[in-house]
């Protein structure tokens, strides 16, 4: 069992940049990967940016040279930097964290987190 809790969101002006958090506890030993989803008005859920355990780190084509993922092992948690933030960049972000524990994979999901980019 994974919890997630995300925090960072917020309006933002275009070009200004925004820092998510995403926070695990529980079985956080078992995590194999962390990333980041998003869900604009009246589109489906999309891919944002992953890291594994080990520090690979991969990004949609619409966020690259853009946002970058990171984590801090200690503090178990997972950040993502929102810079030259675009109004198409407005959606809901979800933090994720795959699990894998005996061969049995699951995924947990955040509560989502609003990102407003508007002038």
């Amino acid at each position: 069992q994974v919890q997630l809790v995300e925090s960072g969101g917020g309006l933002v002006q275009p070009g200004g940049s925004l820092r998510l958090s995403c926070a695990a506890s529980g079985s956080i030993f078992s995590i194999n990967s962390m990333g980041w989803y998003r869900r604009a008005p009246g589109k489906q859920r999309e891919l944002v940016a992953t890291i594994t355990s080990d520090g690979s780190t991969d990004y949609a084509d619409s966020v690259k040279g853009r946002f970058t993922i990171s984590r801090d092992n200690a503090k178990n948690t997972v950040y993502l930097r929102l810079n030259s933030l675009k109004p198409e960049d407005t959606a809901v972000y979800y933090c994720n964290a795959k699990t894998i524990v005996k061969h049995y994979f699951d995924n947990y999901w955040g509560q989502g987190t609003q990102v407003t980019v508007s002038s």
